[in-house]
């Protein structure tokens, strides 16, 4: 499987906003299931202190080409460390999973900030990976209070599940697999577990796999699955990216992709993290991939180039599309040569578009300096 990217880093802003934020209450959201009628299901595993199966999972994983997603405990991963580095050097997704699989809801916000930063500091140790956004409350207990402190730590998404197997009481490869069977749905996220406890879990797998796989299900990670919403986007950032960029690439203002996903800092943003861009009928339309379609397909049929698609959804290949998928598609646009006096606020304002929308689509990086008889690509 594909390896992740880079290491986090900071990526600062070249431009430093100054909005007068409202302090609000940085809510993580909680997703027991994906948004989406294609079937599509996430297999994931809790790691706790012992981890002793992870390598019959990952073997299994490797062989049928799945990917899954893992929540690390910072504990677990100290104990086993090569184990968790072989979760991230196969390209699986990660989270977080406290630090001491402590029960959330009887920790006070300074505890719950601590075992949130342990497992972070643990597993990036490890992996060099952040366990950003994703996390999944020990027990999966949560309240009020606690996804409050959970999204005002960065974790936008606090992932409970469809199915749980309840594999760690010791169930056989057969109840494991019934239990799937009998409650798998479309976005179903699927509860397991590396530790030995859930002994049957390695050996039901290839079962669960080819079963699934031949009712037509597809299988993806959580962060894939929240991907799938018809109502946002979500974008993961990228080296070099900015929150202004970002906002403009969308059509959207600083301030609503801030206040969207509860950055109190618009100058800050971590290479990894995930964005919610709300949907914009203006800006956008939405289009669900049908069998036969092939992105050049679908650009001609909206004016639009394969590339501005492909920038649009994050697409790595181009050559490549799935039955089901959800694209955004940019609106359709038109060349404009930039006259004497022109400057983008006023292309902005004539052309019913804003700034930052119009310097991202057109690679400006200074707003202010627009070149007469530059040639700017403007959205019908």
């Amino acid at each position: 499987m594909r390896k992740n990217g880079p290491f986090v880093l900071l990526v600062t802003a070249a431009v430093i906003f100054s909005f007068p934020f409202a302090t609000f209450a940085a809510s993580s959201q909680l997703i027991t299931k994906g948004s989406t009628s294609n079937k599509v299901a996430a297999l994931t595993f809790d790691d706790g202190a012992d981890g002793a199966n992870i390598h019959l999972i990952l073997d299994v994983l490797d062989r049928y080409q799945v990917p899954a997603t893992f929540f690390l405990t910072g504990q677990g991963t100290e104990n086993h460390p090569h184990s968790v580095r072989d979760i991230a050097d196969a390209g699986h997704e990660i989270g977080n999973h406290s630090y001491s699989h402590a029960d959330f809801s009887t920790l006070n916000n300074t505890e719950i900030k601590q075992e949130l930063n342990g497992a972070e500091a643990a597993v990036n140790h490890i992996t060099g990976h952040t366990t950003k956004p994703l996390f999944r409350a020990p027990y999966g207990s949560v309240n009020a209070s606690v996804l409050n402190e959970v999204g005002s730590a960065g974790y936008a998404f606090t992932i409970q599940w469809t199915i749980d197997t309840l594999d760690w009481k010791g169930l056989s490869s057969e109840q494991i697999s019934n239990r799937i069977f009998s409650g798998i749905q479309p976005g179903a996220i699927v509860l397991m577990h590396t530790g030995a406890g859930a002994q049957g879990t390695p050996a039901a797998l290839p079962g669960i796999i080819h079963d699934l796989e031949g009712r037509g299900y597809q299988f993806v990670t959580v962060g894939q699955l929240l991907t799938m919403r018809e109502d946002v986007m979500i974008y993961t950032v990228k080296s070099g990216d900015t929150l202004y960029g970002i906002a403009g690439m969308y059509g959207l203002t600083v301030r609503q992709l801030a206040e969207e996903n509860h950055i109190l800092n618009p100058s800050v943003i971590q290479v990894g993290q995930m964005l919610t861009i709300p949907f914009s009928s203006q800006k956008f339309s939405r289009y669900t991939v049908q069998r036969g379609d092939t992105l050049y397909r679908i650009a001609v049929k909206y004016g639009v180039s394969v590339k501005e698609i492909a920038e649009l959804n994050q697409l790595a290949d181009v050559s490549y599309i799935s039955v089901g998928q959800v694209l955004w598609i940019p609106s359709s646009s038109f060349l404009y040569t930039v006259k004497p006096g022109d400057t983008l606020y006023s292309l902005a304002k004539r052309f019913g578009t804003s700034v930052e929308f119009l310097a991202a689509s057109n690679h400006i990086a200074n707003p202010a300096l627009i070149i007469r008889g530059s040639v700017l690509r403007i959205p019908k």
